[in-house]
């Protein structure tokens, strides 16, 4: 058996117990969101949202308890979408733009990005973004409000709250006037996170001093959450990892203070320290001086199809990475291209869309045949696309769920899972092998001489 997968009774127990833990009790979390694109190139400070997981969404502006088997509800301040301070998205389509856990893909590329969030898109937010005058998808940060783990890497800070604090909350939310009122300075997406968590408990959460210039950040709205929490042991709280989907997307960046952002960017500090040297000087002392953030340490990794788990531990990592080199070396003694450049061929030129059951697809060219193929975990056993074309995706987020990274990219149940995915593959690929050449024996033998 593998290295990190001999758990003990008693750490199994403990684990079944963690996970049945975030999902009993009512709780407010605080999600701190890496940046990416733009805010990633040029400041780094992410986004900050509120995950609230026994309320849900009567609709994109108005809240209601969750009913049995629902997972809660994302709430965050925007910025020009229909004109709303806030808008409440479920846990499943904020992160993979879908409806269902099932539906969501092993791994994504713009293509199929945009074609999944197009989708939910017509099917639930068409007043908040409606087409254009030709019929297609808006432009415009519509975008924000589902997938958002296709994009980023995601933090959860969770501190227990209670089922009338939850009804107080939405009372409150419903009975107010939800007018746009975003201000990158004094009330931007970290002010409302404070204002929602400061419902809950008064004066928790504050606006930074120094290191952020008493400006409300994300990462301080996260950071002083962990520090109430420190001082009130009777709330339980939690640590949840909302990876990043493995695939082709750009991976999201470190999130970092205001600060941090400029001392840690040549862009910004080299300037004023020519400039300005003694200002620049003052920035680096108070970011040297400030506190190193972790947002992953101790953190549960939340799955889709199943509760929070722990990460893989080191040694399971190392050998999972050995295993896959040597599956590199064996695909490349089996056909000369490699599953890995067969993969990524397909990938390029695949057209995606949505078949019968709402789950996206893959079709595109493959030798002489134009192959199908399913990229959720229910379709992929099932379909007939061909056993190289799945290795190839497999390998691909195996080996990106292996990288080193900032954060896990998958818990280690769902690393066992996918292994398990692919020695399926190449067990019923070796099955179809002999059977072909049993089927040609046969013929042989019925040819006459």
């Amino acid at each position: 058996m593998r290295p990190g997968m001999k758990l003990s009774r008693f750490g199994a127990l403990f684990c079944i117990l963690i996970g049945l833990a975030v999902q009993a009790y009512a709780g407010v979390t605080v999600l701190l969101e890496e940046p990416y694109s733009y805010d990633g190139a040029l400041a780094g400070i992410g986004h900050t949202a509120i995950y609230l997981p026994h309320v849900c969404a009567a609709t994109p502006v108005s809240l209601r308890r969750c009913k049995p088997g629902e997972r809660g509800v994302v709430i965050s301040r925007y910025n020009r979408i229909a004109g709303y301070d806030w808008i409440a998205i479920p846990l499943i389509p904020y992160l993979y733009a879908v409806d269902n856990p099932e539906d969501v893909p092993l791994a994504a590329n713009q293509k199929l990005v945009a074609l999944l969030r197009d989708q939910y898109r017509r099917a639930h937010l068409e007043k908040l973004a409606p087409d254009t005058a030709s019929g297609n998808a808006p432009k415009g940060d519509w975008v924000q409000l589902i997938g958002s783990a296709y994009d980023r890497t995601s933090y959860g800070f969770q501190i227990e709250t209670t089922p009338q604090q939850d009804d107080a909350l939405i009372q409150w939310f419903n009975s107010r006037p939800n007018h746009a009122s975003y201000k990158v300075i004094s009330s931007n997406c970290a002010d409302f996170v404070r204002e929602v968590v400061d419902f809950y408990y008064p004066k928790a959460l504050s606006r930074a001093g120094v290191t952020d210039l008493g400006i409300a950040t994300p990462e301080h709205a996260a950071k002083s959450l962990i520090h109430y929490s420190k001082h009130h042991r009777d709330l339980k709280f939690t640590r949840i990892v909302f990876p990043q989907v493995p695939g082709t997307m750009k991976r999201s960046r470190p999130v970092r203070g205001l600060l941090e952002s400029v001392v840690r960017a040549k862009k910004y500090i080299l300037p004023l320290a020519v400039f300005h040297p003694i200002v620049a000087g003052s920035v680096a002392s108070a970011y040297l001086l400030g506190d190193r953030f972790n947002p992953a340490r101790n953190a549960m990794v939340f799955n889709p199809n199943g509760r929070p788990g722990p990460p893989p531990s080191d040694d399971e990592r190392q050998t999972y990475r050995k295993d896959l080199q040597a599956e590199k070396e064996s695909s490349g003694k089996r056909n000369g291209e490699g599953d890995r450049a067969m993969w990524r061929k397909f990938l390029q030129e695949a057209q995606f869309q949505l078949d019968g059951s709402g789950r996206p697809v893959m079709e595109a060219s493959y030798g002489d045949d134009l192959i199908e193929m399913g990229v959720t975990r229910e379709d992929f056993p099932s379909n007939n696309a061909p056993a190289t074309l799945q290795r190839g995706l497999l390998l691909a987020r195996l080996r990106q769920a292996l990288s080193r990274s900032r954060a896990p990219e998958m818990s280690g149940e769902e690393l066992r899972d996918d292994w398990q995915l692919l020695q399926e593959i190449d067990s019923t690929a070796q099955e179809n092998v002999s059977i072909s050449r049993e089927a040609g024996n046969q013929e042989n033998e019925r040819i006459p001489n």
